[in-house]
Order: structure tokens, then C-alpha cells, then sequence
């Protein structure tokens, strides 16, 4: 229960912050008008040695110096300025202007030969006085900030600071201006730090994490260091997992902005800042070379890809953004998304399917469409392998009557969207976008330097509709458990607006029928990943070794068509190209006359549905396709996870398959 004192304390600072302005102002200038004239009779005192001294030249002159040191606070704006968030640079402001005007005042003294003052204590109350207003406003500045710190403590949420420097020291500042945060201490890795104070909290050792977050019931750790590398957040993150406490981050160096640190810049920390590889810049020469002041045709422009190809071709000023796409539903919540942000006039949404060839050559001939990016396709393994009729009719129609609609509309640049899953496939999903790749090779060699086609692969795509991030956090906030289908299982990954970018930036060096793909670092452990997730949430990994723990992770076995690994390129022969992340390759090409006969069989087969043809195409057309044999779909026994968690998301494997790393 709360004193009498304290109460009485907490309503007198609730007072006097509810007070208007110039009331404020008034009770800064009485407090200076009784304080300055005893900071002057104390240099008196310093000087002359006794009080009788000092008394002897009278308080006219003390008075005197108190008003032109209270005008020089006034210009120097320190009764503009609010207590409670008085800075540095308001206080450094006042001492300069008052040493100026005590210098200017000891000088026209000295050469006046003005004696009823002493000149010294002129340069005394300059130390006096400075010492006064910094200490004074500092208290109040301490004091007053303290409101609502009395009854709240249930309310807020108890922080522990993960980096004792000046971001930690800011946020803490900031926190205590919030009711939703109570700081209580800072965790740093500097040994010089250790059981220290830094903005009025103690700094505690790494190692003492567990236990002070039991200690003082820690409801959540901020990472406040925002040049962090992504190898450090996953370090602060194993430190922190047996925790058992929530991780957030503050914004990275990018994202603050000139606004400074606030509460508002903590986040949850994305999957996007533990891979192990820096996110990729697109080169601005390049990114909207083919799409400012262009006519542009998005196709699937609802997928996960598509819709964030049309929100960066959006903040380039094309001409006129064409999106195309079968799902109503998908295409109006991306249309209502661009519209919000940008003119309606330059975007138009046309229904239907990139297979329906009328439809397409339509949109392309009318509206005299520059550039094409092909992001419709079936992107799902295990789906597509279950129904590869549709998967394939859908991948390969689609990017032959894209390719043949730009053709004949003379389109600049066309890009077809590809995946890693196209290298040495094992699934029919993965075949059939290397077929497409057949297919705009193809193009390309019939347009020449009318048309430009080209193909961009990548990895996963964190977030997507088919990602396992959306997955593992459904099944986290469940409860689990978490289904992965090996633990052996790797896969590069890439965040969505990094994809859109690659994208873009691969039809600006195209030169006809090139293979780009990004640099992606180096390739995740789907274990790892899901462990790492469920440590980001504050839960424990439930395992024979702690049947206590929150989530289990479940091992359900490769599931048809899937890998253990995935490849960007065929062979070892990666180009660099005008970017430094982005390289091209060299890929087999079938001529144009043998495909278009091999495609046919191929579609006939897909409408009759006759499986075991389409796998015998399939194959014919795509070297290496090598289908799923009932050794490479061996299951592995249902049941949790044995291993001790490290939260690397970076590929080990010292004995096992050969991953390439572009």
C-alpha cells in the first residue's frame, strides 16, 4: 500500500504537470528569481571569504545580475523548453549564452574600471549558476518524469534491455514517458558494464539472463543494439532462449528514422533478421529501367509474388500498371491495397487466366503493354505432385501463351518468375517450370532483339502462400506440434520484397534468354528454422528431455516430389552480372520446332489426364527430372526432436550432400 508521502508526492507532480503553459513559465521565472541572486551572493562569499563581506556591497547588485542572467535563459530558449524533456543541447545552449554575457561583463568592467563588484566573482557566478540550472532542471526533469510510476506497475509490461549503449540508454528513457513498458535492468556484453548503472538501471552479465529474468518476473527482452548482424541476434537469441521470456528488437539502423527512438520502434523479430546473409539492395539503375513511364502486365498479380511486384512497380511511376489474375478475391484486396497508396488512374485489373491465350493477347495488344512479368504458377510441391494434370497444364500453358502473346505484341521485356526447384527436379512442380524455362529460351531465340526473355530463379519466399513460416507460426499459436518433414531437410530462403526486386532488376540486363539467380547466401536447416521460431515466441521446445517444454517438434517424412536439399544452378557455371548479387547461368535450350511438338503431346496428355504419359514427357523434355522412388520418400518415425538447440540457421552438414552455393 501506498504512504501518505507518496501520495501526496505523485498528486503534487500530476499538479504541476496539468499546468497551462504560462503558468509554467511563471513558476520557472520566481524559482530563478530567488535562486539566481543566492548563486551570486555565494560567488560574493567564495571571493571575499565571509558573509559580513559580501553583504557590504548590498542586494541591488545581486538583483541586477539575476534579471540579465534570466534574459539570457530567455534567449537562449530555457523557458521554452519543456522540463520533463529537457536535453543536452538546451542546457549547453544556456551555459554558452551565460559565459558569453559574464565575459562581455568582466571585460567592460576591467577596462571601466567599474569596482562595486568584484570582477573574479563575475567568472565564479558563471560556475555557480551554470552548476544551478543544470542540476536544477535535471531533478525536475528526474521528478517529473516519475508521474505514473505509482499504480502502474501492474499495467506495464516489466522490460529487460538487451545492449547497455546509446540506443538501450534511449529506449530505457523513452519506456519510463510510456505506461506500457517498466524497464528494470539492462543485459550487455561488455565486461566494463557489468554492475554498473546506465540510465539509472543495473547492467547485468549474459549469463545471469535466467536467472534475473525469474528474479524480477521479466516479461519481455528488447534487443536494443541496432547495427546488430544477424549472427549476433541469433547469439542474443540462444542466450535468451532458456529465458523462457518474449525477444523483440529494435528497428535496424535502416529503419529508424529521424524521429529517433521511441517505444514505437520496437518489432518482433522476422525470421528475415536471423539469416544468415544481409539483405540485398537493388541497384536503382536497374530497378526501374523497364517499368517508369511503361505500360506493365503482372500476371498472378494476387499471389504472394505478384501482388509485391505490383506495389514496387507502383513506387516507380509507370505509365499504367496492369495486373492480371483467375482470383477475384485475390486481385480486388491487391487492387484496394495500390489504391489507398497510389492514383487509381494508373492501375487497371483485368479477371482471368494466364492460360486463356485471348485474354492475354488482348490485354497485350491493346493497352500496348511494355513489359511482362509471368508470376502465375502452381507453386505447391506436394499439391502439384498429387495433380499434375492441372500443375503442368497450368505452368506450361501458361508461360507458352505468355511468351507467345508478347511475341506478337512486340512487348520489350518479358521475365518469367522460375524457383530452384527447376534444377535437377524431382517433382512434377519443379518440372514443369523448367519447361516453361524451355519455353521462353525458345521465345527468345524466334523474337531475336525484338523481345527480351528471360527467366529468374530463387529459393523460398519467407511469408508466402506456400512458405513454411506462416505454417510453423499457425501451428505455434496452437500449441503444436511443429510438422517437419526431415530433419536433414534445407532450403535457401529470401524475403518477398527482395524476390519482387530480382525480379525487376533481371528484366533491366536481359538480353535474351538468360537464366538469372540471386545470391542467397548460404542455405537454412528447416529444424533449425522451426526451433528458432518457437524460441522468438518465448516457448520451450517440448522433448524427452524437458517433457515440460511448450511445443514439439514432429518429424512426418519427405512427402512426394520434395527434396532434401535445393540447387540454384545445373552446373558450376555462375556469371556475374551488372549487379553483385545477381549472377547468370547457362542452361540447355531445345529448339523451338521440338519443343512446340513435344508441348503439344504434352497438353494432349494433361487433357486426358493420362499420368504415367505425362511423366514419360515430362522426363523427355526435362534433364535430370529424376520422379520420387519409394527409397527417397522413406519416412522417418513420427516423434519429437532429440537434438540440443542451437539456434544456427546457417546449413552443417560435415558429412553430408553437396549444397551449391552461388
Amino acid at each position: 500500500m501506498e504512504t501518505l508521502p507518496l501520495i501526496l508526492t505523485s498528486d503534487l507532480r500530476t499538479r504541476l504537470v496539468s499546468l497551462n503553459r504560462l503558468s509554467k513559465v511563471a513558476l520557472m521565472l520566481g524559482v530563478d528569481f530567488i535562486a539566481l541572486p543566492c548563486c551570486f551572493m555565494f560567488a560574493l562569499l567564495l571571493r571575499l571569504g565571509s558573509i559580513e563581506a559580501a553583504l557590504r556591497y548590498g542586494f541591488m547588485a545581486n538583483l541586477l545580475i539575476a534579471l540579465v542572467t534570466m534574459q539570457i535563459f530567455a534567449i537562449a530558449g530555457l523557458y521554452r523548453a519543456i522540463i520533463r524533456f529537457i536535453d543536452r543541447q538546451s542546457l549547453t545552449a544556456t551555459g554558452l549564452g551565460l559565459g558569453i554575457v559574464v565575459l562581455v561583463l568582466y571585460v567592460i568592467a576591467s577596462i571601466t574600471g567599474y569596482q562595486h563588484v568584484p570582477h573574479t566573482a563575475l567568472v565564479i557566478y558563471w560556475f555557480i549558476a551554470f552548476a544551478y540550472v543544470v542540476v536544477s532542471r535535471m531533478l525536475a526533469r528526474t521528478w517529473l518524469r516519475s508521474i505514473g510510476a505509482f499504480g502502474r506497475t501492474d499495467e506495464s509490461c516489466v522490460v529487460a534491455i538487451y545492449g547497455a549503449g546509446v540506443a538501450g540508454a534511449k529506449l530505457a528513457l523513452a519506456m519510463r514517458e510510456s505506461q506500457k513498458y517498466r524497464p528494470v535492468c539492462f543485459f550487455d556484453d561488455t565486461p566494463a558494464l557489468h554492475n554498473r548503472h546506465v540510465a539509472g538501471l543495473k547492467v547485468y552479465p549474459p549469463r545471469h539472463i535466467a536467472e534475473i529474468v525469474e528474479q524480477r518476473r521479466i516479461e519481455m527482452i528488447v534487443i536494443a543494439i541496432p547495427s546488430a548482424t544477424s549472427d549476433q541476434r541469433r547469439e542474443i537469441l540462444y542466450r535468451t532462449y532458456r529465458a523462457s521470456a518474449p525477444v523483440k528488437t529494435l528497428c535496424s539502423m535502416m529503419e529508424l528514422t529521424d524521429a529517433g527512438i521511441s517505444t514505437q520502434s520496437i518489432r518482433e523479430i522476422k525470421i528475415e533478421d536471423l539469416l544468415g546473409r544481409p539483405s540485398i539492395r537493388p541497384n536503382l539503375e536497374l530497378f526501374g529501367k523497364c517499368v517508369k513511364g511503361m505500360n506493365v502486365l503482372v500476371t498472378g498479380a494476387g499471389g504472394s509474388i505478384g501482388s509485391e511486384l505490383c506495389r514496387q512497380i507502383m513506387t516507380l511511376g509507370p505509365r499504367r500498371l496492369h495486373m492480371l489474375d483467375h482470383s477475384e478475391y485475390a486481385l480486388y484486396s491487391t487492387e484496394q491495397e495500390l489504391v489507398l497508396r497510389h492514383t487509381g488512374e494508373a492501375i487497371q485489373c483485368h479477371l482471368g487466366s494466364a492460360c486463356d491465350a485471348g485474354v492475354v493477347e488482348r490485354i497485350m495488344v491493346e493497352y500496348g503493354i511494355d513489359t511482362v512479368y509471368h508470376a502465375a504458377a502452381y507453386k505447391h510441391v506436394p499439391l502439384v505432385e498429387d495433380n499434375i494434370a492441372e500443375g503442368v497444364r497450368n505452368n506450361v500453358l501458361g508461360a507458352q501463351v505468355v511468351a507467345a502473346a508478347a511475341q506478337k505484341a512486340r512487348v520489350k521485356t518479358c521475365v518469367l518468375i522460375s524457383t530452384d526447384k527447376a534444377v535437377r527436379p524431382t517433382s512434377i512442380m519443379g518440372a514443369s517450370k523448367r519447361i516453361a524455362e524451355l519455353i521462353f529460351q525458345a521465345a527468345a531465340i524466334r523474337s531475336g532483339e525484338a523481345t527480351k526473355f528471360c527467366m529468374v530463379r530463387f529459393g523460398n519466399v519467407l511469408g508466402s502462400s506456400g512458405s513454411v513460416v506462416p505454417l510453423f507460426k499457425r501451428q505455434i499459436a496452437q500449441g503444436g506440434p511443429i510438422t517437419i518433414t526431415h530433419p536433414d531437410v534445407v532450403r535457401y530462403f529470401m524475403s518477398i520484397p527482395e524476390a519482387a526486386q530480382l525480379v525487376m532488376q533481371a528484366g533491366a540486363m536481359a538480353t535474351g534468354g538468360d537464366v538469372f539467380v540471386m545470391d542467397m547466401g548460404e542455405p537454412v536447416r528447416i529444424h533449425d528454422l522451426a526451433r528458432t521460431m518457437v524460441a522468438m515466441s518465448g516457448l520451450v521446445e517440448k522433448s524427452p528431455a524437458r517433457p515440460d517444454g511448450d511445443v514439439e517438434i514432429q518429424f512426418v517424412g519427405l512427402r512426394p516430389g520434395e527434396k532434401l536439399f535445393e540447387e540454384l544452378f545445373a552446373g558450376d557455371d555462375a556469371i556475374p552480372s551488372k549487379h553483385p548479387r545477381i549472377m547468370t547461368t547457362s542452361e540447355y535450350v531445345i529448339q523451338p520446332e521440338e519443343l512446340d511438338q513435344q508441348v503439344a503431346y504434352l497438353t494432349v496428355a494433361c487433357n486426358t489426364n493420362d499420368k504415367e504419359m505425362i511423366r514419360f514427357l515430362v522426363k523427355k523434355l526435362v534433364r535430370g527430372y529424376k520422379p520420387p522412388s519409394a527409397d527417397h520418400i522413406k519416412r522417418v518415425a513420427t516423434g519429437p526432436s532429440t537434438e540440443p538447440f542451437v539456434p544456427s540457421l546457417r546449413l552443417s552438414y560435415p558429412n553430408g550432400p553437396t549444397v551449391h552455393n552461388s
